[in-house]
């Protein structure tokens, strides 16, 4: 009885939430849709593109997601949390008023003026760059054990980082083959830690250009 008064109460409130948003709508960037498309099956887009909704036109972060489609969210993370502090902080308005941790604007403040269908535009400097494909996001995290939700953040924040600093596409081109390499040969794998300090210490494409593989003996033919 307990539990179906707690749900319906949920339900309630979820509902609620999405009747009082007054968000108009949101700048639904290229790597939103090429994120999208890099999904293989109907689950994970539906999976994603609710989350990306829910998020942007309620506040709501995404807890269940699992799989590509998590990996796919969190590749845009940063784009969306700004999208979405942007719209709050200039319209004073908090998209989910159930979220901790929320101070409502003090009273004095100088009034803010926005435009009519209260869209924040993002800041030219804000462009997007070149976005981070999750599969590659995936791959990495899975091969250097960084496998919880929050493993996954900071990778993927090590990441972006190197994005916005214009390293991040050599950053690939040099993890794709350090991967390559360490399977194919039988040095010790770093840490991931080790890795984020050492990644372009060495040209891991040449190394696995030079590595030789086995020559395969065959028996004389009598």
């Amino acid at each position: 009885m307990i539990a179906s008064t707690l749900s319906d109460l949920k339900s309630f409130l979820y509902l609620k939430i999405m009747k009082l948003t007054k968000r108009k709508g949101f700048n639904f960037f290229r790597s939103y849709f090429d994120v999208y498309n890099e999904l293989e099956n109907n689950e994970d887009k539906v999976a994603f593109i609710d989350a990306l909704l829910n998020r942007q036109f309620m506040g709501v972060k995404p807890t269940d997601l699992k799989g590509m489609s998590k990996f796919a969210y969190i590749s845009q993370t940063n784009s969306i949390d700004s999208q979405v502090k942007g719209y709050e902080d200039k319209t004073k308005t908090k998209l989910n008023p159930l979220e901790d941790n929320f101070l409502p604007p003090t009273v004095g403040l100088k009034k803010i003026k926005i435009s009519p269908s209260l869209q924040v535009e993002e800041k030219e400097k804000e462009k997007e760059k070149q976005q981070i494909n999750p599969e590659f996001l995936k791959m990495v995290c899975d091969f250097f054990s960084q496998t919880t939700e929050p493993l996954n953040r900071k990778v993927w924040g090590f990441m972006n980082n190197l994005n916005n600093n214009g390293k991040f596409e050599e950053f690939v081109r040099q993890t794709n083959a350090y991967i390559k390499y360490k399977k194919q040969s039988d040095e010790k794998i770093h840490s991931w830690l080790g890795y984020e300090s050492e990644w372009n210490s060495s040209d891991y494409v040449d190394k696995l250009n030079k590595i030789t593989k086995p020559v395969k003996k065959y028996k004389p033919s009598l």
